[in-house]
């Protein structure tokens, strides 16, 4: 078949089953409304889909129903009323007139959105304690559905995936970070418990972030022109060619490789080479801003739900990046809540230690730097931060521990939207006050105290007298504060605590056992 025709073609099938075409005669709903989904409780819930162009819709569900007319192109959306929870599976039926679409076994519960890159990703069945709770995971009351990895150019309004009953058989695909939260949650309420999972490994936070909101930042502005120009010069040929070229070079190394293997017993036997990947145009490639909003987010605004989790900061652990790192998680933060109409809570995970531990004072590093940034993030209102400095893995970006990490993320969500009584987190920085030559600190989150988690002395506090030389500095515990001093820094200007992608030693914790977060008294 000519080039041309299959053009064609194709053509005429994308408009074939476009939504958006008067051609669209079924009844249809985007793919997260299907069987075993879990709705919000307590807030009127938004349904929307398409069907036939200006004909009545009708939602009937636990007992209400709700009409409305679809728009000139289909589309339509309403509201359910606010309903109490409901852990019986119950059905939800859509009409039209001519067509009918029933949704079965829905709960009506808590529904939170789990989102970022690897770490999130992270799958229970490769956690820590997978042999232990993997087997007793069985519990129809907490539910995922499950995104398909989607970049895109544009918005998107549907994407793939399922809802899944959490159970040993289909558990161990879940976020491990997400489930032990969502478990957590589901035990202290005995309410259901309905995870959105779209996450993709490797990701800075501008690729979760709209067009529309990174040109409303300075920085945002840049990348997005760099983003324009590189999609500009692209060459789909010049690209085509570069991969055809790579994958030759790959058959012909793989052959090699397997041809050395044959006689060899199979522990001995090399691994084969990698395969290339075909180059993507420039606004579908997964690590650029934008993209995953379009694909992987903006097809669930809209959703209701109670609030968000999140892990992610790696991909912008680099420097240019780190710095700023707190400004555009905070407008992505903003983004998201813009598009929902909803200020809904957003609880994230402070990166865990990694890399070698370093001995000296005074480093510079940009995983500490976004650390640091991380908990500035907490001046938006609404946020909460798990930090797990102390349950990283210095030779692994991916720490085995997730029970740890979903746990004080529940934390936040247990205290500030269920209101159980629990210390959210461990001690953060307050404030700052110099009295004779020593500086005192004062944290959040103390619990009924602070204390050092391994009963040694206070470590890893750093001091400076000229914003540039840093010095270990001795600290003390004392009403609660922490009392900073060194002898080599007589006139103390800033303080900080734990500044070091790895830094093995700090101990500070509150009556939990809580770590502290990383912080800076400069220009905090």
């Amino acid at each position: 078949m000519r080039p041309r025709h299959l053009s064609i073609i194709t053509a005429c099938l994308i408009w074939f089953i476009s939504p958006s075409t008067e051609l669209l005669a079924e009844l249809k709903l985007p793919s997260f409304f299907s069987n075993q989904m879990v709705l919000q409780r307590d807030k009127p819930v938004s349904i929307w889909g398409w069907a036939d162009a200006n004909t009545q819709v009708d939602v009937a569900f636990n007992g209400n129903t709700v009409s409305t007319k679809s728009n000139d192109d289909g589309s339509w959306r309403l509201a359910l009323p606010a309903m109490k929870a409901n852990g019986q599976g119950m059905n939800m039926v859509i009409e039209n007139g001519k067509d009918r679409v029933e949704i079965k076994n829905i709960l009506i519960g808590e529904v939170w959105f789990a989102s970022g890159q690897s770490n999130m990703a992270f799958k229970l069945q490769a956690s820590l304690d997978a042999k232990t709770d993997l087997p007793k995971s069985k519990n129809p009351a907490i539910r995922f559905f499950l995104a398909t990895n989607t970049p895109a150019a544009q918005p998107q309004t549907d994407i793939a995936g399922t809802w899944n009953l959490s159970s040993p058989e289909t558990s161990g695909k879940f976020s491990a970070v997400a489930y032990y939260f969502a478990k957590q949650i589901q035990q202290e309420t005995g309410i259901p418990v309905g995870i959105i999972q779209s996450c993709w490994g490797g990701k800075r936070s501008e690729c979760y972030t709209s067009r529309e909101a990174m040109l409303s930042n300075s920085h945002g502005k840049k990348m997005i022109a760099e983003l324009d120009r590189a999609a500009k010069a692209f060459d789909s040929v010049a690209a085509k060619k570069k991969h055809d070229a790579a994958m030759a070079n790959w058959e012909k190394r793989t052959a090699r490789v397997r041809a050395q293997n044959k006689n060899k017993a199979a522990s001995e036997r090399a691994r084969l080479p990698r395969r290339p990947l075909p180059v993507k145009p420039t606004y579908e490639n997964e690590r650029n801003p934008t993209v995953l909003y379009n694909g992987m987010i903006h097809p669930f605004v809209g959703y209701t739900m109670r609030g968000a989790i999140w892990y992610q900061g790696e991909a912008n652990a680099k420097a240019g990046l780190a710095e700023i790192y707190q400004e555009m998680f905070t407008l992505m933060i903003q983004d998201w809540r813009q598009r929902w109409g909803d200020e809904f809570p957003f609880y994230f995970v402070q990166l865990a230690n990694f890399k070698p531990v370093t001995t000296d004072p005074g480093q510079q590093s940009d995983w500490a730097t976004v650390q640091d940034q991380q908990r500035k993030t907490l001046e938006l209102a609404g946020t909460g931060m798990a930090t797990i400095n102390d349950v990283g893995d210095a030779r692994d970006i991916h720490p085995k521990n997730k029970k740890t990490v979903g746990l004080r993320l529940a934390r936040w969500a247990l205290s500030n939207d269920y209101q159980k009584p629990v210390t959210v987190s461990g001690p953060l920085y307050k404030s700052s006050r110099v009295k004779a030559g020593k500086m005192i600190i004062e944290f959040a989150h103390t619990g009924n105290g602070l204390k050092t988690g391994d009963g040694k002395p206070l470590q890893r506090f750093e001091v400076t007298g000229d914003n540039q030389t840093w010095h270990w500095a001795d600290a003390k515990i004392s009403n609660n504060t922490i009392i900073v001093s060194c002898k080599e820094v007589p006139n103390p200007k800033a303080v900080r605590y734990a500044w070091a992608a790895n830094p093995e030693g700090a101990n500070l914790v509150n009556s939990e056992n809580l770590p502290a977060s990383i912080f800076s008294t400069k220009n905090n």
